[in-house]
Formats: C-alpha cells, sequence, structure tokens
C-alpha cells in the first residue's frame, strides 16, 4: 500500500524547503563530463539515495548580428540526436575566461570569425534543474565585425549562416531551431529588438 504524506498548507503553499545534501560520490569524471551520486534528504524527511547529477561547466550562448542585421547562425552536426542543426554561436566557460562576457566573446570569435562590438546580457537560465548543475549565460551581441577567421575545437565542424529577423521568427515558428536553450535566447533577443 502506498504511503501518503500530509502537507500542511500556510497561505496556500507546500512548506518547502532545500534538500539537505548528507552524502556525495563521484562516479565519473574526464574533461567531458562527471556524474556524481548524492545522498539526499527531502522537504519530508525521505532519503533519496542516489540522486545522480551531471555536473558541466557553466555555458555561454550569443545571439550575434551583424553589419547587415542579420543573426548569425551556427550549422552543425549534434552526434547525441543524431542530426544537423541550426544553433546559435555557444560554449563553455572555461578556466581561463575571467566571466561569462568574455567566454562568449572568446566562443563567438573562435566559432564565427566575428569579433568586436557590444555585448548585453539577455538572461541565465539554468539547463535541467533536476539533474544539471550548470547555468547557461546569453548575450546579445550587437556592432560585430567579420574579421577574423574560425579557430575550431578539432571536434568541431561549423558552417555559419546569416538569417534575417524574419527568417528567424519563420524558423522559430516552424520549430526548425531545436536546441531549446537556443530558442530560448532567441525568444529574449526578439522581445529586446521588438522594443
Amino acid at each position: 500500500m502506498a504511503r501518503f504524506i500530509t502537507a500542511v498548507l500556510l497561505n496556500g503553499e507546500f512548506p518547502m524547503t532545500e534538500w539537505k545534501t548528507t552524502g556525495s560520490k563521484t562516479l565519473v569524471k574526464d574533461r567531458w563530463i562527471s556524474l556524481r551520486a548524492d545522498r539526499c534528504v527531502n522537504s519530508s524527511g525521505r532519503v533519496i539515495d542516489p540522486y545522480y547529477v551531471l555536473e558541466y561547466p557553466n555555458w555561454v550562448n550569443i545571439v550575434p548580428i551583424n553589419a547587415s542585421g542579420e543573426i548569425v547562425l551556427v550549422r552543425q552536426y549534434r552526434h547525441g540526436v543524431g542530426k544537423i542543426l541550426y544553433e546559435l554561436p555557444s560554449g563553455g566557460i572555461e578556466v581561463g575566461d575571467p566571466n561569462p562576457e568574455a567566454a562568449a566573446r572568446r566562443e563567438l570569435l573562435e566559432e564565427t570569425g566575428y569579433g568586436g562590438g557590444t555585448f548585453a546580457p539577455l538572461c541565465q537560465m539554468y539547463v535541467n534543474p533536476a539533474n544539471h548543475n550548470n547555468i547557461t549565460y546569453s548575450f546579445l551581441a550587437t556592432g560585430i565585425q567579420n574579421s577574423w577567421k574560425q579557430n575550431l575545437d578539432e571536434n568541431e565542424e561549423i558552417e555559419i549562416v546569416s538569417k534575417s529577423v524574419g527568417e528567424i521568427r519563420l524558423m522559430l515558428k516552424k520549430n526548425e531551431i531545436r536546441q531549446a536553450l537556443h530558442a530560448n535566447a532567441l525568444f529574449y533577443a526578439l522581445g529586446v529588438l521588438d522594443s
């Protein structure tokens, strides 16, 4: 028979608290991924063991607008889903990056050859707060110039594609930008551009 816990409502809300972590063990750790198993106690005192957490560095996404007023996208193969996708320039914040904007500038330059300009924060989003520990910082980059060459990692094969704001709206409407955090950043950017 299932056990039910009765919660006392305060102002119509469950009296929730943050879980306590009473133990933690790293199961896998290399340059690409870190997986840990936590032993947690939730608000009602229930022990959850193991609770798996994927540890990643924080990420950056950039919505870059070129001199023609177009949004610069990248097109690349993503093995996790086995598809070639339209995405924003993006990447992980590295140890040598002094802050998220510096990481965004570095990633934009490496992936597209665009640099300079003004970077304005759009939003900060948790990737998947149920079991990922990182944050994605999204930026709107304007006044950028394409005067450098791509400097891709050994695993990267990236095609640069520029689309008008109208084309981006249509791509979002038709679900052609399938990376959730990138679609999110684009919606934020469109809100800024419309204001």
